[in-house]
Formats: structure tokens, C-alpha cells, sequence
């Protein structure tokens, strides 16, 4: 964005109507790229569906698209939800100065490299003339003040970047609110596993492939992929099964696990596997010739199936599926020496990655699942044999699902009692574990151990 912003709009009326005129190659493009975004930005608000699913159907219909238009309208996308609690602020008496005014505000927060396509949003959205302060700050404050120069708003406050009901349901000390809002507006890591080799070997074939691969501080087999798109099936380290994409707090999850090598393991919840994975990543590392064995379950098939393909890629054996059919487990009661519930939640610890989520759902999404989340927990525990463990986890923020499932689940048996865990990433003792995302630029996610007695 420049600094002030003298460039006379290409806009005519015709019978009462705005016409844009487009005069060059990059005005042209910058018009059909923002007629794409309001278009994908409309279908995801009005059909509530996740927008990388819209958008992913979107370019599977449009072949047309090169890669820096995918990137173009991809970007300035979850750019829009990223920034909406402002965004949506700005207002005009003609509806399109307000949508290329939110274009504008947006590319300028995110500092998109595009200056031919952002110049002309900037020329449409027909700012009134003024300072703008520099904009290569990613100080949250800085961006604050750099909206509010831009738009003449001067109500805005950094808790407009989250709704309201965020608040209500995960309650943040007012100390670590600023970094909250910081780090939900920003992106983090792709964060990667490393699993059947070492992970310097790992480190040195993705920097060799052009990745920007990093080891992570917190544990060994964790690496940063860095913030660039990642085509993963063109990475040889990826193919042969040496490399799992898995959130750095999601992998929390195994490390509090810590399976024996000989364990046998159930993953109540698995989805596609990204856990049961990781657990016998852990036990082979110990001893390859490992004879633990963890079966996964989920209600679903498709993900079970995506699992099995994981497993054949990684070279694992003994990882077993056993659907959830009904009410009833789909295992053996008191067998297991540890049993994972990964319970299905509202995720708003993963909103940093899907920023749309948090305009699209409401405080429903917290509220309508503690009791499903008990239901789970209890069922789950009856695999759980004498000695055993069992780990409940959300990658929710809300204590309602997390706590107070807990709370309530050691209410209603004295068969289990919880067992401290040490924050990974500040060495604190705690008796439940809720990792939140500015502490280690990872996503959000809550963790319980307990022991069956």
C-alpha cells in the first residue's frame, strides 16, 4: 500500500449504475480476482461449509487457475476471515467500494506481495487521502493502528478479531489476551514427524529438496516445514514414509501417551490416524523390533481407510482398525494398557489454520458437545485394564470441554484418579494440560492423563 493513496478511481456511472472500468492488463486481473473471492468469501458464509473445502472444489472445477492465482485468491481468502472482526466494520454507500475496501485492508494487514493486483483494489476502493503508517510491522498493535489510519474507524479493539461468544467459552487471563489475539491472526508452522529415521537425515534430504526444514527445541522427532505451500507428494521423504504432517501440539498428545514399546494401545477417536501413527512411532523408536500393537476406531470408514494407506506408507505393522458400529466398543473391555480419546470437540484451538471457523460456528459448537464428550470418555474407559491409562484430548480451548469433562467423568467413578503432566514447552507441573497457541507457535489443545487404579 502506498503511502497515501492519490490514484484517481477508474469508476463511471451509467444510468445510475457503477461501471469499473478496467483499463490495464493488472486492473483487469485484479477485477476478476476479487469477483472470484466475493464468490468463494458468499458460498462459504451462506453454506457454512469449511472454506479450504469450497475452495478446494473451486480448483478442482477450474483448471484455468496457474499457481500464483491459486495463491492470490487462496491467500487474500483466509486473509478475509483472518481479519473479518475489523473488515466487516468498514462501510460505504455502494456496496462494491466496501468489498475492494475490505480487499484493500486486507491485503495491507497481511502484506501481500501482489502490488500490481492490490494498487488496483486499493484505486476502486477510493480511500480518502491520507497517512498511512509503515506496514511492515507484525506487532498486532501496529496493525491496529495501521487499520484505523486507513479506515477512520476509531472503535475498533483487538477482541473484535475473535466473536464475542470466544471469549464467553474460553476464558483468557487478561495478561495473555494481546498474545492470543496475536497469534490467532497469524499463521503458524506447517509442523511435521519424523518417524524410521533420524531426523538430521530427514532435516538434510528436505533442505536439499528445497523445503525450509527446521528441528524443533521441545521434541526429537518434530521439525518445522516452514510457512510456504508444500506439494507433499513430489517429496521423496514424504513417499517413502519418513514424514507425517501433524500439528507441533497435536504431537504433544503421543509424547504424554508415552507408550511402551510391548503396550497395547486403543485410539478411541482416531480419524485418519495421525495419533495411532504417532504412538507407534514411539514404541518403534525405543526398540524396532517393537511387539506393541494399538488398534484405531473411529464411526467413520473413510478416514480407516485413509489410516491403512498411512501405515502400508510408513512400513508399520501391528496397527489394527476396528470401526465403532454402535453403542457398544468395538474392543475387548479391560484390555488395554492405554487407552487415547481424542474426543470430538469445536476446535478452536485449530483456528489459526482455519480462520473462517470462528465466524462460521457459534457458541454452540462449545456448548452442544461436553455431554457427547463424557459419553465417549466413559464408554472408552471400560478398555482401559487394571493399571492402565487413559488420555482424553481436545483440540478445543473451552474448559466446559476439557476440565469440566474430566471433572465430571472422575465424579461419577473412583476407578481412576489423574496423573500430573509436565508442560512440554514450559516445564510447568500441572494436573491437566491446555497448550495454547502463542506459547510454541503451534495450534491449541487440551490433554488429561489418568491411571485406572
Amino acid at each position: 500500500m502506498s503511502q497515501t493513496h492519490s490514484a484517481k478511481p477508474f469508476l463511471s456511472v451509467f444510468n445510475d449504475s457503477i461501471v469499473i472500468d478496467a483499463s490495464t492488463p493488472a486492473q483487469k486481473r485484479a477485477l476478476s480476482y476479487a469477483t472470484t473471492i466475493e464468490m468463494l468469501f458468499n458460498q462459504v458464509m451462506n453454506s457454512k461449509m469449511p472454506a479450504d473445502r469450497i475452495i478446494g472444489q473451486y480448483f478442482r472445477e477450474h483448471k484455468k487457475h496457474g499457481s500464483k492465482d491459486r495463491r492470490v485468491i487462496r491467500e487474500s481468502l483466509f486473509g478475509l476471515f483472518r481479519w473479518w472482526g475489523w473488515l466487516s466494520q468498514l462501510q460505504s454507500e455502494q456496496p462494491h467500494v466496501t468489498w475492494f475496501r475490505q480487499l484493500s485492508a486486507c491485503a495491507t494487514l497481511e502484506q501481500h506481495a501482489w502490488h500490481d493486483i492490490t494498487q488496483a483494489w486499493d484505486t476502486i476502493a477510493a480511500w480518502t487521502p491520507t497517512e498511512i503508517p509503515p506496514t511492515n510491522s507484525d506487532s498486532i498493535n501496529d496493525k491496529l493502528a495501521l487499520f484505523m489510519s486507513l479506515s477512520g474507524l476509531t472503535a475498533c479493539q483487538l477482541s473484535d478479531l475473535l466473536p464475542n461468544w470466544f471469549w464467553q467459552t474460553c476464558p483468557v487471563v487478561s495478561t495473555d489476551q494481546l498474545a492470543v489475539v496475536e497469534a490467532m491472526t497469524s499463521r503458524p508452522p506447517i509442523w511435521a514427524r519424523v518417524q524410521s529415521m533420524k531426523t538430521t537425515a530427514a532435516i538434510a534430504q528436505l533442505n536439499k529438496a528445497g523445503v525450509d526444514a527446521m528441528a524443533s527445541q521441545y521434541f526429537a522427532d518434530a521439525i518445522s516445514l516452514g510457512h510456504k505451500s508444500i506439494n507433499l507428494n513430489e517429496i521423496d521423504t514424504y513417499k517413502q514414509g519418513h514424514l507425517e504432517i501433524q500439528d507441533l501440539a497435536s504431537q504433544v498428545i503421543g509424547q504424554i501417551c508415552q507408550p511402551q514399546t510391548d503396550h497395547i494401545w486403543w485410539d478411541a477417536c482416531s480419524g485418519a490416524g495421525g495419533k495411532t501413527l504417532q504412538l507407534r512411532s514411539l514404541m518403534l523408536q525405543q526398540d524396532p523390533q517393537s511387539t506393541g500393537t494399538i488398534t484405531a476406531s473411529d464411526i467413520r470408514n473413510k478416514p480407516l481407510e485413509e489410516l491403512k494407506k498411512r501405515a502400508k506408507r510408513a512400513g508399520f505393522n501391528n496397527i489394527n482398525v476396528a470401526p465403532w458400529k454402535s453403542d457398544a466398543l468395538p474392543v475387548s473391555a479391560d484390555t488395554f494398557d492405554g487407552v487415547l480419546v481424542d474426543a470430538p470437540c469445536s476446535c478452536t484451538g485449530t483456528w489459526r489454520r482455519n480462520p473462517d471457523m470462528r465466524w462460521l460456528d457459534d457458541a454452540s459448537a462449545v456448548t452442544d458437545k461436553p455431554a457427547l464428550q463424557l459419553d465417549i470418555l466413559t464408554r472408552s474407559a471400560a478398555a482401559v485394564k487394571s493399571g492402565g491409562q487413559l488420555v482424553y484430548a481436545t483440540c478445543s480451548l473451552s474448559p466446559s470441554e476439557n476440565e469440566h469433562v474430566v471433572e465430571a467423568f472422575l465424579a461419577q467413578t473412583n476407578e481412576f484418579e489423574l496423573v500430573p503432566v509436565i508442560h512440554p514447552f514450559t516445564g510447568e507441573s500441572c494436573s491437566m494440560l491446555t497448550i495454547w497457541p502463542q506459547v510454541a507457535d503451534s495450534d491449541g489443545m487440551f490433554v488429561a492423563k489418568m491411571h485406572r487404579k
